[in-house]
């Protein structure tokens, strides 16, 4: 047999035991095969659920490493066989296979993750090596028995009376991520983060002081510092001959303080920037909790030149004549609709669905957690507006910005 271009596993998987649990004799040979093909050395297969099981049980020697479960297995509902899989708490990587549409698979994967099981995904029949191989490429090694373990990433924890102290002594700066126009390659905004230069523990994110602002109903405190922040570098971006806009979060309970729209708008005049250059991003969920002052707050905004961006959209009970009638300029769209979207047709079918009604209302899109290469081309290819994500930058602070541009301009 010519096994030049045949596909290879990677080098770790030939020594790991697989185990092919499919009712079809013919078919469960071909699965057999398919991992012969690839380069594995150890394969058990079975013919029903029950069998499936009691291989997976702890006492099985050798253990199996990566289970290849047919959904229609007989002697036991596949859902059950899954549920009772998750109680044997194993450690075995799971490959799903199944004759149902690809919208039922992904519930299952869905499902599968939620039970805690390691899924390295799911194959609509009929399955061949090269799908397999797909599949496998994601599998990653266990940690050795013995080898230390990796220490959780932790955070100290704040009252609101230090994190007030941290505000009052301007240890919080706003650090940025880049937003790309999908079409252009060209960098057309920058999003706020906020970050906490703490003395003793280095830069902290969110995670550190949120807690204890919305606790005690003050997260205002820190939009009108980011606010202050993020409209002053602004300026100084335009005076280095960069015109660059900038978006950052806001709480309801900011945009509902009666002199909100005054004090902006002396915000920007202080500062010299017009407000086409600031965009507001709000949740889908918070602007659907409207009342009428609320709206009021928002069209006003917009007729000054303000942007209004929807952001981790699909995430809400979405109503669509109310995000019809709100004056938003953009909308941003989940993460968990972005990451694997090229891959996942339910996802992908979401994902444009979002574009769409961006399209149809005349506004911008912007895809949010852009991951991989993969994904940019993904969204470039359903026409979204503008992307960001690890992909393109991490969030920096203000003063990397220039050089972090300069670097991206010759890469485009």
């Amino acid at each position: 047999m010519d096994t030049a271009h045949m596909p290879h596993l990677p080098p770790q998987l030939p020594n790991l035991h697989f185990l092919v649990a499919e009712a079809d004799p013919v078919q469960r040979r071909a699965l057999a095969d398919a991992l012969t093909q690839l380069g594995a050395s150890r394969v058990t297969e079975v013919p029903d659920a029950p069998m499936a099981l009691r291989t997976l049980q702890a006492g099985f020697s050798p253990k199996i490493d990566v289970a290849i479960l047919d959904l229609g297995l007989g002697g036991m509902d596949g859902m059950e066989l899954l549920r009772a899989i998750a109680a044997l708490g194993s450690s075995v990587r799971l490959i799903v296979t199944g004759a149902q549409p690809p919208g039922v698979l992904f519930s299952v994967e869905t499902l599968v993750q939620a039970h805690g099981v390691d899924l390295l995904g799911t194959i609509a029949k009929p399955v061949n090596a090269a799908k397999l191989k797909a599949l496998l490429d994601n599998y990653q090694p266990l940690r050795r028995a013995g080898a230390a373990e990796a220490k959780p990433v932790s955070h100290p924890s704040f009252s609101f009376a230090e994190v007030g102290v941290g505000l009052q002594r301007r240890e919080f700066e706003p650090f940025f991520q880049p937003k790309i126009e999908l079409a252009t390659g060209q960098v057309t905004g920058l999003e706020t983060f906020a970050r906490w230069r703490h003395p003793e523990h280095g830069v902290l994110g969110p995670a550190a002081f949120i807690d204890a602002l919305e606790q005690n109903g003050r997260v205002d405190f820190l939009d009108w510092s980011m606010i202050e922040l993020s409209v002053e570098h602004c300026r100084r971006f335009h005076d280095q001959g960069i015109p660059i806009s900038i978006s950052l979060n806001l709480a309801p309970a900011t945009l509902a303080q009666p002199d909100f729209v005054r004090q902006i708008g002396a915000c920007m005049k202080r500062h010299g920037v017009l407000p086409d250059y600031l965009t507001f991003e709000m949740t889908e969920s918070a602007i659907l909790d409207f009342d009428v002052d609320f709206i009021e707050r928002l069209v006003r905004l917009r007729m000054m030149g303000f942007g209004l961006a929807i952001d981790d959209y699909g995430t809400g009970r979405s109503n669509l004549q109310l995000l019809a009638r709100i004056p938003f300029s953009e909308l941003k769209i989940d993460r968990s609709f972005v990451d694997g979207a090229s891959k996942k047709r339910p996802l992908g079918t979401v994902l444009k669905s979002c574009l769409g009604l961006a399209n149809s209302l005349d506004r911008m899109s912007c895809a949010v957690g852009v991951e991989t290469r993969q994904d940019w081309d993904f969204l470039q290819g359903l026409g979204c507006t503008y992307a960001q994500g690890y992909h393109i930058a991490n969030p920096m602070e203000a003063a990397a910005f220039p050089g972090w541009l300069e670097d991206w301009r010759h890469f485009f």
